[in-house]
């Protein structure tokens, strides 16, 4: 009988401890892939790799300590996304600002943003309201320090939120994915002087026609701030002309 239950024992054992190693390992490799590919987005987006800079695969991996298959994943898809090229013979680079591509990614935006700038101002609540203002200030204090990464955190958030009080984060992420170009081409507008200004004045007046519950001024006022880029276009392109394609992706 002890030894039956000996034998029952070692049947419910877990499997060996190699089958557990073989299925994490795609894990890690994907895992390497995808923080590369989050940090290479981050510098490319905030400008800190600019257009036209060559990128080197092998001082990447080099940097994180991998092989040079998650950082040619990584590149691959920062490439479907627009924000580099890869030429075969001659290496990488980073994309240009696609000039034409402004006006459409734009209006994307401004029109999903009407949509969560509407819901949002028929939902807030106090407490969303205190969040909002709260997002505001560090904006201010942002301006204050002169400091352009954290202003445009900020600025992020409180897009975000608003689509999160609108009940449709996922609105947001799609928005990220069509603005990638818009976000490169927006932080070369903040050294303008009064351009942080503006931009927290114009959230000032969302912000008081959400917290009133008036869905067709919030809406109004949101359009008028995101299409204040469109005109802008023109300007930061003739003070940056290096960073500009004028072909359309």
């Amino acid at each position: 009988m002890a030894q039956r239950a000996a034998k029952k024992k070692t049947d419910a054992s877990p499997p060996p401890a190699v089958a557990t190693v073989r299925r994490g390992s795609r894990p890690r490799a994907a895992t390497a892939s995808s923080r590369i590919h989050a940090d290479l987005r981050a510098e490319l987006v905030s400008l800190q790799r600019r257009p036209g800079e060559a990128i080197s695969e092998a001082e990447i991996a080099l940097s994180y300590g991998v092989s040079r298959t998650p950082v040619r994943e990584a590149i691959l898809k920062l490439s479907d996304e627009g924000l580099v090229q890869i030429f075969p013979q001659s290496g990488i680079i980073v994309s240009r600002i696609p000039i034409a591509a402004l006006p459409e990614a734009i209006v994307i935006r401004r029109a999903l943003e009407e949509t969560t700038t509407r819901l949002a101002a028929e939902l807030i609540t106090a407490s969303q309201i205190l969040a909002l203002r709260s997002i505001l200030e560090r904006q201010r204090e942002a301006d204050v320090a002169g400091n352009r990464d954290r202003f445009h955190q900020a600025d992020e958030q409180f897009h975000a939120t608003i689509a999160e009080i609108a009940g449709y984060p996922g609105i947001w992420k799609l928005i990220l994915q069509v603005k990638v170009n818009v976000d490169r081409f927006r932080l070369l507008t903040l050294p303008q002087a009064g351009r942080m200004a503006q931009v927290i004045a114009e959230h000032e007046v969302i912000l008081f026609a959400i917290e009133a519950h008036d869905p067709d001024v919030a809406v109004a006022a949101m359009r008028k701030h995101i299409e204040r880029l469109l005109g802008d276009i023109a300007a930061i392109q003739h003070v940056n002309p290096d960073f500009f394609d004028e072909g359309r992706e």
